[in-house]
């Protein structure tokens, strides 16, 4: 029985890992260019003194869904969307290259291009620098022209093209804040294949019926592990009843 009860414990233990990460997904549901994470079960082996004759269960996270979300048109000229595979590249903390498809972007009072959650995007020097300017366009391969204040309409200025990459999707993982790193690369090649839409935004490409489907199942099987441990419980409370002098 103490095998079944340990395969119950755990069986419970994962499913509400993979609830978590289900609820995550539905938190996120409408955040511009996030990848649902996608979670599985599988049975382990418990490894230690002599046979392996115990297991328990296990969820781990086997990848993501890359498929692109919905573009929606918003007609803003920061607003951006990349067409088909790619990505755009921001700064992390420490100064690293992480990847990232929200394209939701603004520019600061120092002049920094950042996208809706304060993170840089980087330009073919590093991070986008915009001098002041009265009007600003992205075009389709990144490229960010402006017309400087108290220009004419007609003087335009280039300052930079946003780095657009496209990486192995096999190589990529998703850190903590949701975005993508490489283990193969610490710095990422331009690829001029990879273009914008601009003045429409990528949604995010959870789906809510899916995930709620999937809360409901992990939820009831949650529940069926917890019978389990009940079971083990009143079969062992019965042996102890015949077991008495």
């Amino acid at each position: 029985m103490d095998k079944l009860l340990y395969v119950a414990m755990t069986g419970a233990r994962e499913s509400s890992y993979a609830q978590a990460t289900t609820a995550n997904n539905l938190a996120n549901a409408s955040t511009n260019g996030f990848k649902a994470d996608l979670a599985q079960f599988r049975a382990m082996p418990v490894y230690g003194e002599g046979m392996p004759s115990r297991a328990f269960a296990m969820t781990e996270r086997p990848g993501y869904r890359m498929a692109s979300g919905n573009a929606v048109s918003t007609g803003r000229d920061l607003d951006v969307a990349i067409k088909g595979e790619g990505w755009m590249v921001t700064q992390g903390i420490d100064g690293e290259e992480l990847l990232t498809r929200r394209g939701d972007l603004k520019v600061d009072e120092n002049g920094a291009l950042l996208n809706g959650v304060n993170q840089p995007i980087l330009g073919e020097g590093g991070p986008v620098l915009i001098p002041p300017f009265e009007k600003i366009d992205i075009a389709g391969d990144g490229t960010i022209t402006i017309r400087p204040v108290g220009a004419q309409p007609n003087e335009t200025a280039i300052v930079d093209r946003i780095k657009l990459v496209n990486p192995e999707a096999s190589a990529l993982y998703k850190n903590e804040q949701g975005l993508f790193k490489s283990t193969e690369v610490e710095t990422f090649d331009e690829d001029l294949s990879v273009s914008l839409q601009t003045g429409s935004l990528e949604g995010s490409n959870v789906s809510v019926v899916e995930e709620l489907t999937n809360m409901i199942e992990l939820s009831r099987r949650f529940e069926v592990q917890i019978k389990l441990m009940s079971s083990v419980e009143e079969r062992g409370q019965a042996l102890d009843r015949l077991l008495q002098p």
